[in-house]
Order: C-alpha cells, then structure tokens, then sequence
C-alpha cells in the first residue's frame, strides 16, 4: 500500500477518535477518490495504488476546490469558501511541499534551455520536462503563464 495513503488513514482515524468532524468528511473524500481510482485500476496491469496516484487525486481535489473558492467568492458566499479552504488546507498536509513562485520561474527557464525551446510552438516540450521532474510539487497553470510569458516575449 502507498505510504502517503497510509499515512491519511492514520489522520482519519485519529481525526474520528478526537470527533473532528470536518476533517473526518475531507479525509474520506480523500479515501473514496482512491477507492474509485482503484477500481479503474483494475482494467490495467497496475494492481497497487502508488504514491504518485494518491498525489494526483490530492491535486486533482485541490484543483477542484480553489476552482470553487473562486466561484463561492463571486456568489458572496464565504462561508462555503471559508469551507473549502479548510478542505485545501487538510489535502495540503499529505502533499510534498509546493515550490515558490521564484523556484518555478527558476525551473521554467532551465526547462526551456534544457528542451531548446524557442518560440510559443515549444512550449510543450517544456512543460513536458517540468511535469517530468515536478509533478506534485509544481502549480503547473503558474508554470504554463510563466513559460509563456518567457517563450512569447
């Protein structure tokens, strides 16, 4: 088993002793998007669950999440974007540490000299490399701006 699932297993069971009742609900998201990914597992030869499908359910529930902040925000409605705050902070705990703004305009240029991009059209082979070395630790849609930006000027 994953030892970040493991890890989240822990903190819901903990989190149910102390009667944390928030915590408990945004942990058991966590539990049943891995249920569901095992499922669609199964069709592939992969049997276990990895680390790196766990990081990408949590970043996927993050996505999701700041997606509706936003809306909540617009709606004037902060106490449900109060909530899913809370729930981002909690999926926060079992994600490997996020890199700065800096370090991702750092890693953009090293990309682009490392993949010879030249042009907007190469933007691609870019990404490509910082999804090779950063995934899960890396806000992509910065990064995409950022390359752009760097790719376009």
């Amino acid at each position: 088993m994953s030892k970040l699932f493991e890890k989240i297993n822990l903190s819901l069971n903990e989190s149910i002793k102390k009667k944390e009742a928030d915590r408990v609900l945004t942990l058991r998201s966590i539990v049943s998007q891995k249920k569901d990914k095992e499922i669609e597992l199964r069709a592939t030869d992969q049997k276990e669950i990895l680390d790196s499908d766990v990081v990408n359910i949590l970043n996927k529930m993050m996505k999701q999440r700041k997606e509706s902040i936003e809306m909540y925000e617009k709606g004037n409605r902060g106490d449900l974007a109060e909530k899913e705050k809370f729930e981002i902070r909690v999926i926060e705990e079992f994600l490997p540490k996020q890199l700065s703004d800096d370090e991702i305009v750092k890693s953009c240029k090293e990309a682009i000299t490392e993949s010879q991009a030249q042009s907007i059209k190469d933007m691609g082979k870019a990404m490509k490399i910082l999804k090779d070395k950063y995934l899960g630790t890396m806000d992509f849609a910065k990064a995409g701006k950022i390359l752009k930006d760097q790719l376009h000027g």
